[in-house]
């Protein structure tokens, strides 16, 4: 059987990137799955490609967040499983980043997912049902480059939020993990080289020749391990904010 037969599945922010991966591993396995994003044309495009329901949400609004559940609730019947896979990358250090920025950070990364959670947990507590939650964190959590602080500190919230809901929601069997993703190689991560770093058409090879397998994370294999946590073949796991990278965290040469 398919890992998420007839699972109601919600992705937001599953327009493009690590999000769109995650749609398609979805349908792929099994899932009815909704998904959010803000350009309607991407969004409609990517429903024809998979036969999911694409609803237009700008998730930096709270309120939008949250009614992306309900939107799902009025469309489909409940929620089984939500991932909170939308996220801002624009650059700015502790010294430049001006408060409009790092409330976008906020926003995006950290606030949207909190009431995206609570609404999601709050359908599956009324029905007495079980859940599983995936949020899409960064190793930025750990710390981040220089250039990263705004959005390090919100994916350093999202990991203790994860942790918390999870405990908090435990015995009602609702499972909340969280995957803390490296560099990837996404259509967002491209625009983000050539804009804020001057990137030529070959930074891809760049970039993979300077990783430890030879290549940059990429967004099935992501989707891939996020359908696994959002299935029952994850067993009671809860809590987790893995690591999926290649680089070791605290490690020294």
């Amino acid at each position: 059987m398919a890992l998420l037969q007839d699972k109601i599945v919600l992705v937001n922010g599953g327009s493009q990137g690590v999000g769109a991966g995650i749609v398609r591993a979805a349908v792929r396995e099994g899932a009815t799955v909704v998904f959010t994003g803000r350009r309607v044309e991407v969004g409609e495009k990517l429903a024809a490609d998979t036969g999911a329901l694409f609803v237009q949400a700008d998730l930096a609004d709270p309120a939008q967040a949250g009614a992306s559940v309900v939107r799902t609730v009025d469309a489909r019947g409940r929620v089984d499983c939500l991932v909170n896979a939308a996220g801002l990358t624009s650059r700015g250090s502790l010294l430049d980043t001006t408060p409009e920025l790092f409330d976008q950070h906020m926003a995006i990364n950290l606030r949207a997912p909190f009431f995206a959670l609570q609404a999601a947990v709050a359908d599956m507590k009324a029905r007495l049902a079980p859940g599983t939650i995936v949020n899409i964190g960064s190793n930025c959590a750990h710390s981040g480059p220089p250039y990263l602080a705004p959005y390090s500190a919100a994916k350093a919230g999202l990991a203790g939020l994860t942790r918390n809901a999870a405990h908090a929601h435990r015995w009602d069997h609702i499972r909340v993990n969280g995957l803390n993703i490296g560099w990837t190689d996404t259509e967002g991560e491209d625009a983000i080289q050539r804009a804020f770093h001057g990137a030529g058409d070959d930074w891809r090879e760049k970039a993979a020749a300077s990783q430890p397998m030879g290549k940059l994370g990429q967004v099935d294999e992501i989707a891939d391990f996020v359908v696994f946590l959002l299935s029952d073949r994850s067993g009671v796991v809860t809590g987790s904010v893995i690591d999926w990278d290649q680089n070791v965290f605290g490690g020294q040469e």
